[in-house]
């Protein structure tokens, strides 16, 4: 199926596009991602969202959510700034399509549900791009959104990614009703590995002269084993925690809003 065009953009303004074609495998292979992948099919079962619903994933770049949600049956479309990474996620039926949700699309249609994973920090009108989140919501339906938390820990990693900016729970709640949503309920996600990313964070790892890529990959490197098991059960249990609603803090933040009907 073609790639359709809703709206473009520049994509390298939102995060150098080297990063997202070179490093994709990298990053699907991460616990991070299988983390946040997990949290979003969680968030579809707890409000009732199930298979074969019509789904858009917005800003699926690398498609660790969008390969995942498929692959439970739902009906999925997926839309990006990046023209090179849709090309590299394209296959046969798969319904993906190019958009900067800062601009008006050329599409007039809704979904069940929108994810939003990671997605609003890289865009300098945040409340403009929920707002177009919000139109491609059906009325009472449902949009999952993740969003980097504590402002304090904006560094290096966060600059090369492109992020604007990292929310607490009350910008993030605040961008979302200027945009039209309601209904929104918040969780902090990854209350065990926080220290863990402010050390890593603290001193910058980027090299003079190396591409972004090149210093992003360095922040995806993991330790060796037994350290990785302790990481990836710090991972886990961190999911466990959110699922729970026992977090009061953490690395990121998860809502859940609804398009009033």
């Amino acid at each position: 199926m073609p790639i359709e065009v809703w709206s473009r953009g520049d994509a390298d303004t939102n995060m150098d596009q080297r990063i997202l074609v070179r490093l994709a495998e990298r990053v699907r292979a991460h616990p991070w991602w299988h983390s946040r992948t997990t949290l979003a099919r969680w968030l579809l079962r707890r409000e009732g969202v199930l298979a074969p619903a019509r789904l858009l994933d917005t800003g699926c770049g690398w498609g660790s959510t969008f390969l995942a949600l498929e692959s439970d049956g739902y009906q999925m479309s997926g839309c990006d700034i990046s023209e090179q990474m849709l090309e590299r996620l394209d296959a046969p039926q798969r319904r993906l399509a190019v958009c900067d949700l800062t601009q008006a699309t050329a599409v007039d249609e809704t979904f069940e549900a929108v994810l939003a994973m990671d997605v609003i920090e890289h865009i300098d009108d945040d409340v403009a791009a929920a707002r177009q989140l919000c139109r491609f919501v059906h009325p009472g339906g449902l949009l999952i959104i993740s969003v980097p938390a504590r402002p304090e820990l904006y560094g290096e990693f966060d600059a090369i990614q492109g992020h604007r900016r990292r929310y607490t729970a009350e910008t993030l709640k605040e961008t979302l009703q200027t945009a039209g949503f309601g209904g929104i309920r918040l969780w902090w996600w990854g209350q065990l590995i926080y220290y863990l990313i402010r050390h890593q964070r603290a001193e910058k790892k980027g090299i003079p002269g190396e591409t972004p890529d090149q210093t992003y990959l360095r922040y995806l490197e993991l330790p060796g084993y037994p350290v990785r098991w302790l990481m990836e059960a710090a991972f886990c249990a961190d999911r466990w925690l959110t699922r729970w609603g026992v977090c009061r803090t953490g690395t990121s933040l998860l809502a859940v809003a609804r398009r009033p009907a």
